[in-house]
């Protein structure tokens, strides 16, 4: 997977986390809704880590298809 195709898939991710934002905020959310949106919020955090990984090896011209993501417990675990 390439630079532009995990972007891709992060577009995605976000849109579906607004979609449910919309919902929660017009008092329409579920609790399945609620979960799966703290699940987006875990997802994308794992696949902006895995791109800003690639983006530093291609910077330090190493192979950026030679990292992997990281597991969620790892990514969420990062002090802002």
């Amino acid at each position: 997977m390439d630079d532009q195709q995990i972007h891709e898939h992060i577009e995605q991710l976000v849109a579906e986390e607004h979609r449910l934002w919309d919902r929660e905020s017009r008092g329409e959310g579920t609790e399945e809704e609620r979960r799966r949106a703290e699940q987006l919020k875990v997802q994308l955090d794992q696949w902006w880590d895995l791109l800003r990984q690639r983006r530093a090896r291609e910077e330090a011209n190493l192979d950026p298809d030679r990292i992997s993501m990281r597991k969620a417990d790892e990514v969420e675990g990062y002090q802002q």
